[in-house]
């Protein structure tokens, strides 16, 4: 493997995934990933079954393999009215039976070709071909929650964390929970979300309470002003209403 970090810049160009594929798309699964894959599965990635995939390929190798699988990424279109994990996450008209969402199944980059951007550019072929079905509301994916790398990596590429799921992945005898993630396209995320809806009541509520105490606090600094004044003209009417009794020995008295 040539390395693209060294001597050479490595002139990287994507394109659908075909047949030939086949060997080094098995390899680079089975490198990458804890979770062993049918080999159904990359039939049908290789023919096009029910699967769309993207592959990157290193143009400039000089070793013959300028054909070669460096990265990939494999997707299937699903009913949103079927995906119940992300369906009420939708706009209503979302639901209805002609809408359609883009499953991400895998994405890889092999080891040495990382950090180039390869798999930001994958990712990106998904999310314009989802955008580009008028029917499509949303890519989405699921990833691992101990998987800190890739959950940083979709943050970045603006998808959006939806929630986690307990026990989603069962690997080697053991559960993992996996986060649910979401890039929404042609309007496909709902204005009222359960989120939106949440995250609008806690604003609310804060600014009721802010409100509130404002409001308390001008009563109370009115209380203290009105007293003040009651005092000065009560004194004031006192002083008033003062009249001079005149006694018999010539003593004034005020009362």
């Amino acid at each position: 493997m040539v390395d693209p970090k060294g001597s050479h810049c490595p002139t990287i160009s994507y394109r659908p995934i075909q047949p030939l594929d086949l060997a080094a798309l098995e390899k680079i699964h089975g490198d990458l990933f804890p979770i062993r894959y049918e080999p159904e599965f990359f039939l049908n990635v290789v023919h096009h079954t029910n699967i769309v995939s993207w592959g990157a390929v290193d143009r400039s190798r000089s070793d013959g393999l300028s054909n070669e699988l460096i990265g990939f990424v494999t997707a299937r279109i699903v009913a949103a009215d079927q995906s119940e994990q992300i369906g009420d996450m939708l706009r209503r008209d979302s639901l209805k039976n002609d809408k359609t969402l883009v499953y991400i199944l895998t994405l890889g980059v092999v080891k040495s070709y990382r950090n180039l951007g390869i798999a930001s550019a994958l990712v990106r072929e998904v999310i314009n071909y989802a955008s580009s079905i008028v029917s499509c509301r949303g890519v989405y994916l699921h990833v691992i929650a101990y998987n800190k790398s890739a959950i940083c990596f979709y943050k970045k590429m603006s998808f959006n964390c939806a929630r986690r799921l307990e026990n989603f992945y069962y690997i080697n005898g053991h559960h993992y929970d996996a986060y649910l993630f979401v890039y929404y396209v042609n309007a496909g995320r709902s204005p009222c979300s359960p989120l939106d809806l949440v995250a609008t009541l806690i604003t609310c509520l804060r600014n009721l309470c802010k409100s509130l105490t404002a409001k308390l606090r001008t009563n109370d600094e009115k209380r203290i002003t009105r007293w003040s004044k009651f005092r000065e003209s009560t004194c004031l009417l006192l002083t008033q209403n003062k009249r001079i009794i005149s006694t018999d020995n010539g003593v004034c008295q005020y009362v």
